[in-house]
């Protein structure tokens, strides 16, 4: 996106959030990924407004969920009306993990790509992620963690090594330990997108 653009997106953005205008968020968020696609407003607007908030103070901690709620709607509307190959993609939050906005923007950008992902949503148990791994089968599965509270290295190891015939990603800031083999960290949302396309489709 023009850095004009960025600038003008982020003070609508912003400026809506702090109205508590979830469906404004909502609304901006979808027009924004319609002309852009989804990868740069979600790396130039959406991350940087979302963390620019402290969340310090009750208003704070109101108007940083009224953005996160009107940029999760934002995100799911992105082309819900068109088919999707459905490719084997399982995304969920770590277990404890409240957060799972990026796992919001990864599932739209896949369908910006005609692939289909299953969203399991935040705060995932390990035995539930297993249960609906041997489920659905997948091909893909990436676990999100936002802080080094969730972000345990040894489980989402452990877990891959118990499917071995899957990939394994971890990706979110949350993870600070190194992520061994046969896991591997997934650093952007175009590096997600990535890794998560049938082998066929990458580049």
């Amino acid at each position: 996106m023009p850095s004009e653009a960025v600038e003008t997106a982020r003070k609508r953005l912003t400026l809506a959030a702090e109205d508590l205008n979830a469906d404004r968020v909502a609304a901006l968020v979808a027009d924004l990924t319609v002309e852009w696609g989804v990868a740069g407003p979600w790396e130039q607007v959406c991350v940087p407004a979302l963390t620019a908030l402290r969340g310090h103070t009750a208003a704070e901690i109101a108007v940083e969920h009224a953005l996160s709620e009107g940029v999760r709607v934002g995100l799911d509307v992105f082309r819900r009306d068109r088919p999707t190959a459905a490719h084997g993609v399982l995304l969920a939050g770590a277990e404890h993990e409240t957060h799972s906005l990026g796992l919001h923007a990864l599932s739209a950008a896949l369908r910006e790509r005609s692939v289909g992902s299953l969203l399991l949503g935040p705060a995932l148990p390990w035995a539930a992620l297993a249960d609906a791994t041997y489920r659905t089968r997948p091909r893909t599965v990436v676990v999100w963690s936002q802080t080094p509270v969730t972000g345990r290295a040894y489980r989402l190891v452990r877990f891959a090594r118990d499917f071995p015939s899957l990939r394994v990603h971890g990706a979110g800031p949350g993870w600070i330990e190194p992520l061994t083999r046969p896991v591997s960290h997934l650093a952007s949302l175009p590096a997600a997108v990535a890794a998560c396309l049938p082998p066929a489709e990458r580049g």
